[in-house]
């Protein structure tokens, strides 16, 4: 069945402008077809088509899952843009459609992007909240200065770097956590200040492993990590 994404179906039962052309045009799905409705704020509906209209297809609500699927905690991740466009958003993609409930882009002092595309980021993120059928719309944040950042984290704080010093394994930091805020650094990695400043916050410092990864690659390592050790 084919899915979609309505932010405020329940209250307008149309499909958004861009929904209901794809539905229409591309997909040819004709008055009476049936198809699944995500809201983003954890609902999944399954509907009737009453329409073709291409601008505003209109629906019927036949089932309605509250909090569907909803995962047993909570991943902020603060990951600092890739020079190469598609690494990020590769990133932005993948972390949706493990699970991620934030991600807040952050400018670090080895930082070589700092400017990004909200509009394009946002409509990543939809296309894999609907290929997961992930019902909840994770918050793309803007992007900010680290120590901005800093302040943003909630719940047990987290910071991977390739620095020498004391690190914990992240399934020693996370496990039986219920939220959790994750940071990734640039190409570069965080800067010596940075990784103080941090530990200074109460986080704590961790490893993903033996392998030196680029930043895209942590973290989608490190959100398959969180959502093996946490979402049991």
């Amino acid at each position: 069945m084919q899915v979609f994404y309505a932010p405020d179906i329940l209250n307008r039962l149309v499909l958004p402008a861009e929904e209901s052309a794809h539905a229409i045009r591309v997909l040819r799905l004709r008055k009476g077809d049936r198809l699944h409705i995500l809201d983003g704020a954890g609902s999944l509906f399954e509907a009737r088509l009453l329409d073709e209209n291409r601008d505003s297809a209109a629906v019927e609500i036949i089932k309605h899952w509250q909090e569907y699927e909803r995962r047993p905690y909570v991943l902020h991740m603060a990951v600092a843009p890739t020079k190469n466009t598609d690494r990020f958003e590769y990133f932005i993609e993948k972390a949706v459609e493990i699970g991620v409930d934030s991600i807040i882009p952050i400018l670090c002092e080895h930082s070589e992007k700092i400017r990004l595309r909200p509009d394009r980021l946002e409509r990543i993120i939809i296309s894999a909240m609907k290929q997961s059928y992930n019902a909840f719309k994770p918050v793309l944040h803007e992007i900010i200065p680290f120590t901005d950042a800093l302040k943003l984290a909630r719940g047990v704080k987290s910071i991977a770097h390739c620095a020498p010093g004391n690190k914990k394994h992240i399934r020693d930091v996370v496990s039986g956590e219920k939220e959790i805020s994750l940071f990734i650094g640039p190409e570069g990695d965080f800067s010596e200040g940075e990784i103080g400043e941090a530990l200074a916050c109460g986080f704590a410092a961790i490893t993903l492993g033996q392998s030196r990864l680029r930043t895209e690659t942590a973290g989608v390592v490190a959100c398959y990590a969180v959502n093996m050790i946490c979402g049991a």
